[in-house]
């Protein structure tokens, strides 16, 4: 129980320190410091400072994993799943936005194409499971054809772009996204929006 224990809290000292000093700010004595380990406990669990970061990103990636199997087994309309989909997925970014946003800016550099690959290879996994779900709504004719590569980008992206650059939707108002009350405003208009944006473009036309 106390080697899980070290682990968690080296993983989680390391989300924080990374959340707020990017990846090539943080180093594994801040983390080990962090997190009340020692340097051979790092080194033991996770190899690098890039394995425990591998270790994060991955865990919140089988997360979602898990997540999507559930609703696609769910006995639920393609459009009842798909918006499950975007809900779970609109909160779980902009629930930690601050991550979201290292992450993105990480991985997005070049000098890490490796790491970038092995994020990219996992995360198609739950790609496929969501165009799944797409291609059967088409198929049963409860959606129209559309492509649905397309869409899921035009998803994802929207998601992505307002835990990224929240400004855009904020400006001129008092929303702070770094506000907890003002975050599950702005998921909750995220998750309106897409949700509106869904039912037109795939309903099917009478």
């Amino acid at each position: 129980m106390e080697k899980i224990d070290k682990k968690a809290n080296i993983l989680e000292a390391a989300e924080r320190l990374f959340t707020e000093l990017g990846y090539e700010g943080t180093s594994t004595r801040q983390i080990a410091k962090e997190s009340g380990a020692n340097m051979s406990m790092i080194n033991y669990y996770f190899g690098s400072k890039e394995g425990v970061f591998m270790e994060i990103m991955s865990q919140r990636i089988i997360d979602f994993t898990n997540q999507l199997t559930s609703i696609s087994q769910d006995k639920l309309s393609g459009m009842e799943k798909l918006l499950k989909v975007i809900e779970g997925y609109a909160k779980r970014i902009l629930c930690n936005h601050g991550l979201h946003k290292m992450m993105h800016r990480e991985l997005s550099l070049s000098q890490r194409p490796e790491m970038f690959l092995k994020v990219k290879n996992t995360m198609a996994n739950n790609l496929v499971v969501i165009e799944q779900i797409i291609n059967d709504g088409i198929e049963d004719g409860s959606f129209r054809p559309v492509d649905v590569r397309m869409l899921i980008a035009t998803l994802m992206g929207t998601i992505s772009h307002v835990a990224i650059s929240p400004s855009k939707i904020t400006y001129g108002t008092s929303l702070d996204i770094n506000n907890p009350e003002d975050r599950d405003l702005i998921t909750i208009r995220l998750i309106a929006h897409l949700n509106d944006l869904l039912t037109m473009y795939l309903t099917p036309q009478k």
